[in-house]
């Protein structure tokens, strides 16, 4: 039988599914840039010059190994801008008798996938994401019967199943997570080694100049494009962490700095997410890291948690909420995304600051997304399809599957709970005790009210009193509303007045 394989821009794997078992003598695959998956959001220069040079490379490397490539690129004149035209010309040409494909990483295109047998009158064989470590199947037998989803519980078992960081039936370190021991402060940043970096060619130098024809309205820069778009670069990058920055990346986990926007985190979420790499050999690395040069557990233990933790619970999740999730707003917030998440233009300097570093590396690590850019967009009550929108644009490492609940659940409660146990909101003394932005900031972050006041303080305490009919019950919130009420009317009303001043300000172009 002779079968076409399918290979979608996410999964970038000589190992996927979809190439398993590939006859070289029959068999075919298909890899296609469209433009309108570069088009249907502002997505940054820097992200499409990463996924445009990433399959190329990917393509080159495939026929070394022998397969035979059908490869459609983005600025060919015969390019047909969707896979149906393109499918049924190489149906026509190929004659082939079976499409094979990898389960895609979206709800749409999955639920488009399933329609192919039949449009083309072919079998099709549709084969689970192994670039995963957990089924979609598998999580969702977990869930049932679960009155709350919380990753903890996934996490171990996780841990036990793949007998990760396990001293037999006991977590080695003596805990599960060493979450607690991941917050400390960084004053400087004179012992950070250099981040990851690699030379252009001249195949990723073409994709940069055709992304700055095409797409040259799109946000952010395409200068200094530094990523690796190799598997073998991929796999040095990763190695380069686990040597120079895996042993402090734990205790400066939630750390930020005005001078490096990069810090001790891994910088490996973007070949993560489109195939380079697969979760289980970082995994295993930095086990190997702790067992052999002796890591420190908190550190392999939070990088660990975030793969086999947190990115394959958020998959599940996606999968098992979705299409419904992407319409929830529990918190009614409608305000509109501030111009100053596309051209950093504010007087916020914590926000000026992660908006400037996005639009120079399409890259923020977690906490400038959460605690500053997603804390103010929920504090706020900017509308989630406008902070999903700029999310899924902005970074190199998104695709909707990653971003969604990531935004929707962690970021904006928006889901009202399925993610995460409380809102993770904050005033401005959480921003000033993780990072050194406020010493730079035109606002006061002592100051809770008038127009010296950081904006973060405000808000956060008229967010509370807008949403404590939703949110007071919440015991995670207890002492927050507890405080709340030991504020006096007058300060509640002024609260409010900045707040509305504040947006009354962005509507009206000032700069805030």
């Amino acid at each position: 039988m002779r079968n076409l394989c399918v290979i979608f821009p996410d999964q970038l794997n000589p190992e996927i599914s979809s190439i398993l078992n590939f006859d070289k003598e029959l068999d075919e695959i298909l890899i296609c840039e469209f433009k309108k998956d570069f088009t249907n959001v502002n997505h940054h220069k820097k992200k499409i010059v990463y996924q445009l040079s990433c399959m190329r490379h990917f393509q080159s490397n495939l026929i070394e190994m022998g397969f035979r490539v059908n490869y459609v690129k983005i600025d060919d004149p015969n390019n047909r801008g969707d896979f149906y035209p393109e499918l049924q010309a190489l149906k026509r040409e190929k004659g082939f008798e079976q499409l094979i494909v990898t389960e895609p990483s979206s709800f749409d295109e999955l639920s488009s996938v399933k329609r192919w047998g039949e449009l083309f009158k072919v079998r099709l064989d549709i084969r689970k994401n192994n670039l995963f470590m957990c089924d979609i199947q598998e999580f969702k037998k977990w869930s049932m019967g679960r009155k709350e989803l919380r990753l903890e519980y996934f996490y171990r078992t996780m841990r036990k199943k793949f007998n990760i960081l396990m001293d037999n039936e006991k977590p080695i370190g003596g805990a599960w997570n060493f979450d607690k021991s991941n917050r400390k402060t960084l004053k400087n940043n004179s012992n950070i080694p250099e981040k990851y970096s690699c030379s252009i060619d001249d195949l990723t130098l073409e994709i940069i100049e055709l992304v700055n024809r095409e797409f040259k309205n799109h946000f952010g820069k395409t200068e200094n494009f530094e990523f690796a778009v190799t598997r073998k670069q991929a796999l040095n990058a990763v190695e380069k962490f686990m040597h120079e920055r895996l042993e402090y990346f734990g205790d400066y986990q939630d750390a930020m700095l005005s001078e490096d926007p990069w810090l001790y985190h891994s910088h490996i979420s973007m070949y993560l997410n489109n195939g380079l790499i697969n979760a289980k050999e970082c995994i295993v690395l930095a086990e190997n890291e702790h067992k052999v040069n002796n890591a420190p557990i908190n550190s392999v233990e939070g990088f660990i948690r975030q793969i086999l933790g947190w990115r394959e619970y958020i998959r599940g999740l996606y999968w098992l909420k979705m299409p419904d999730y992407k319409k929830l707003n529990r918190l009614n917030a409608e305000k509109s995304l501030p111009s100053f998440y596309w051209d950093a233009d504010t007087k916020m300097n914590c926000i000026k600051e992660s908006v400037e570093n996005t639009m120079q590396n399409a890259y923020a690590h977690h906490i400038q997304r959460l605690m500053i850019l997603g804390n103010f967009a929920l504090i706020t009550g900017i509308q989630p399809e406008d902070v999903n929108e700029w999310f899924l644009s902005v970074y190199a490492d998104a695709y909707e599957w990653v971003e969604l609940p990531n935004v929707t659940g962690m970021a904006l409660f928006a889901d009202g709970g399925i993610i995460a146990s409380k809102p993770y909101a904050s005033t401005g003394a959480y921003i000033n005790r993780m990072s050194n932005y406020c010493d730079h900031c035109q606002y006061d972050v002592k100051e809770k009210t008038g127009e010296d006041a950081c904006p973060f303080n405000y808000f956060y305490w008229n967010f509370l009193e807008r949403n404590e009919s939703k949110l007071s019950t919440n015991p995670r919130l207890g002492l927050a509303y507890k405080n709340l009420g030991r504020f006096p009317k007058e300060k509640l009303s002024a609260f409010k007045n900045n707040a509305d001043n504040f947006m009354k300000k962005i509507g009206k172009g000032e700069k805030v």
